[in-house]
């Protein structure tokens, strides 16, 4: 039986050792420039119109699958703490929470990527009708890789 405060059922969770300092992955993750090329599942493509990552503020984000279907996402950020933490409610549907949290651990970051859905029945289908958990493993992979690439640059 789930209790009040049990979420286990309508969430995904994630956490990844990224090789690259803090400063890095805080700014491809809050850089407009930067996260466009690397953001959702293998295949996709982004425009960002809209990305204000302050509280309260709003990121309008079309994702462009490979099979030309584009995919409007409206969220807005609730927390964004240097360094730290990112919380940003995805407003249009499928609704959820999203949490990114950032731990430097020497010249490499601990991120943990965790989306809580709006009810179990929100999360089913998001991970049926949108294979959600299997994008996430996707959007961090490919977050890694283009780290990869930056510190390969720098």
């Amino acid at each position: 039986m789930e209790t009040k405060n049990d979420t286990s059922n309508r969430e995904i969770k994630i956490s990844r050792i990224l090789n690259a300092p803090i400063d890095l992955v805080w700014e491809v993750w809050t850089n407009p420039d930067h996260i466009k090329n690397w953001w959702g599942p293998n295949g996709f493509t982004n425009t960002i119109s809209k990305m204000d990552m302050t509280e309260n503020g709003e990121w309008d984000l079309v994702m462009h699958g490979p099979d030309g279907t584009n995919y409007k996402n409206k969220s807005v950020f609730k927390e964004v703490i240097k360094h730290k933490r990112i919380v940003y409610q995805h407003v249009s549907a499928p609704k959820f929470t999203t949490t990114i949290t950032f731990e430097a651990q020497g010249n490499k970051t601990h991120l943990t990527w965790h989306m809580l859905f709006e009810s179990r029945e929100v999360f089913i289908q998001t991970v049926k009708t949108f294979k959600a958990d299997e994008g996430l493993k996707q959007n961090i992979e490919k977050l890694s890789l283009y780290l990869t690439k930056m510190t390969a640059t720098q």
